[in-house]
């Protein structure tokens, strides 16, 4: 984006954000983000409907010439019945299906919305002061009223958008959020009298992402099972390249790798000058999550961007009811949470996933990472967010299947990150990238026997006092270094940040894959001052501290012994 589109979002986000907080009183994150993000899809459904239906208006041209009017259907004699027959035309379903646009009744579009709810105000609310039970359901019905045509009108949306009659939310709080969407140009923006290119879906899928990082920060350790920091995403996707094929995700939270891979997509699109919807229908997402909640996030995440999905039947168990027992990935991404304990069942026991060893049963990292591998085809590659134990712990047949997954050269890439960079643990974490192919082959040089070890923990900076963060800088430096490697151009070990290991150099180190061991330290800038004169001079310069020291310190109890004090 320019800067000026930047700097509209940026108020755009300001702006709705300190409108949403304003619920804080009445809610805590966990809840009123239920209500704030509802209303968010609700304006994007409805402003993609409204969008293509002033395409439609434009395509229903008269012929000025002999002023006969033009229509699927029939032709007509005056403008009067020309505009009932295009109103009528609008309201035809396959119009909008035909672009992967949601259908949208007329008593669920914002316009209607809107009006009603202003309406409900006047007549319903302030004429019924004495009935409290009309009062807080009054708006909340309305919402859910639109909620449940739509889901009705739309069956991939069936069971994945929340309803909020159940907050009791005060009608002058949700009219307000109503009237802070409204205000707001979704469509055809401008700022500081510029018109700007970017188009509905965009504008609202950057404010559903925004929303839920926010919603994660207040919400804390509970908010981190829903969302993954977006430079960590970005990172993983950078790395990978996920252009084309199946993409997977067994813990995808609130779908942030999808959403990430098409910017990537994107992105990469206008480089190459070639179409990126054309690109995008190259890429098909599959996803499974646990939590019912996080399970609609994700389902209303994706189609306010206009992704095909398949998250499965129902929020699942990724262990226990694998909703995609068949699917064979080209690329695997996930962040699940780390050190789960209590995962196991009995009906794991010899488990068709286990094939480099049975996980242990307080910890459910290498069963994550062997349920991703299951699920990757023979050229596929993924990534997995873990905690920095994974990468030596022996305990608990940890070891044994680190040491089965080295010598099975499955293991391409590891990157130790920096602390603080998640909202919900403080446990230090690492990314694991697996390959089922090394060999040569699209752009890419045979490395076989070999393993890249990346050390990201002095990059990034705190964005505040708690979070850290890597700037766009240190994704574009992680991820080059990782294709030089793999494309054998450009590539050398640096000191302090990544080294090419081979199979012999792990085993040396008992097949611990921690990167701090095979990078080693920085190069230190040469001053030209030979060592030993440096310490002389360090050495000098320090006893003269000393002394100074000792000097300070006389001087102090020489003033306290004259104000009466001894020590």
């Amino acid at each position: 984006m320019n800067t000026t589109e930047q700097q509209f979002l940026k108020a755009l986000d300001d702006k709705l954000w300190k409108a949403a907080d304003k619920l804080r009183n009445n809610l805590d994150a966990a809840n009123y983000k239920h209500i704030v993000l509802g209303l968010i899809f609700l304006k994007y459904v409805s402003d993609a409907f409204e969008e293509r239906q002033e395409e439609l208006k434009t395509l229903f041209q008269k012929n000025d010439d002999d002023n006969i009017y033009y229509l699927p259907g029939g032709d007509f004699d005056s403008d009067a019945d020309y505009q009932q027959a295009i109103a009528n035309e609008l309201e035809i379903l396959d119009y909008y299906q035909e672009k992967n646009i949601f259908w949208v009744p007329r008593h669920a579009r914002w316009s209607t919305l809107k009006d009603t709810a202003t309406l409900a105000i006047g007549s319903v609310i302030w004429q019924n002061k004495q009935r409290e039970d009309v009062k807080l359901r009054s708006i909340s019905w309305l919402i859910d009223n639109a909620l449940d045509e739509i889901e009705k009108a739309n069956p991939k949306l069936k069971g994945i958008l929340n309803r909020i009659s159940n907050y009791q939310l005060e009608n002058e709080k949700l009219i307000g959020l109503i009237n802070s969407f409204s205000d707001t140009s979704f469509r055809n923006p401008e700022y500081q009298g510029e018109k700007l290119e970017l188009k509905s879906k965009d504008i609202l899928g950057h404010v559903y992402e925004y929303f839920l990082g926010e919603f994660a920060l207040k919400e804390g350790k509970q908010g981190g099972q829903y969302y993954t920091p977006k430079s960590i995403v970005t990172l993983i996707v950078e790395m990978l390249q996920p252009f084309q094929g199946r993409v997977y995700d067994p813990a995808m939270g609130s779908g942030g790798f999808f959403v990430s891979s098409e910017k990537f997509i994107e992105e990469h699109a206008k480089e190459r000058h070639y179409d990126s919807s054309e690109q995008k229908k190259h890429i098909s997402v599959y996803g499974q999550e646990s939590n019912p909640t996080t399970w609609k996030l994700a389902a209303m995440n994706m189609a306010i961007r206009g992704i095909d999905f398949n998250f499965g039947k129902k929020n699942a168990d990724s262990f226990l009811d694998d909703q995609h027992p068949d699917l064979r990935a080209d690329f695997v991404m996930a962040n699940p949470p780390f050190n789960i304990k209590d995962w196991w069942h009995a009906r794991l026991e010899e488990d068709v996933r286990w094939q480099y060893g049975t996980p242990p049963k307080g910890n459910a990292n290498f069963g994550w990472m062997q349920h991703m591998l299951h699920h990757l085809n023979d050229n596929g590659s993924m990534a997995l967010l873990l905690a920095n134990g994974s990468m030596s712990s022996n305990t608990n047949n940890e070891g044994v299947i680190r040491r089965q997954l080295i010598e099975a050269d499955l293991v391409e890439c590891m990157v130790a990150l920096p602390g603080q960079l998640f909202t919900n643990t403080q446990i230090p974490a690492c990314i694991w990238f697996l390959t089922k192919n090394k060999q040569s082959g699209h752009g890419k040089v045979d490395r076989r026997g070999e393993t890249l070890f990346i050390d990201a923990r002095n990059m990034g900076f705190m964005k505040d006092r708690v979070l850290r963060d890597f700037t766009r800088e240190d994704i574009t430096s992680i991820a080059h270094m990782f294709h030089a490697w793999q494309q054998g151009e450009g590539y050398e070990d640096k000191p302090g940040f990544c080294f090419a290991a081979s199979l012999e150099d792990i085993k040396k180190h008992d097949f611990v894959l921690t990167p701090g061991r095979y990078v080693g330290a920085a190069e230190q800038d040469d001053d030209g001052e030979p060592f030993a004169d440096k310490m002389l001079r360090l050495t000098g310069l320090l006893q003269e501290q000393f002394a100074e020291s000792d000097r300070l310190e006389g001087e102090i109890k020489n003033n306290f012994a004259g104000l009466g004090y001894e020590f």
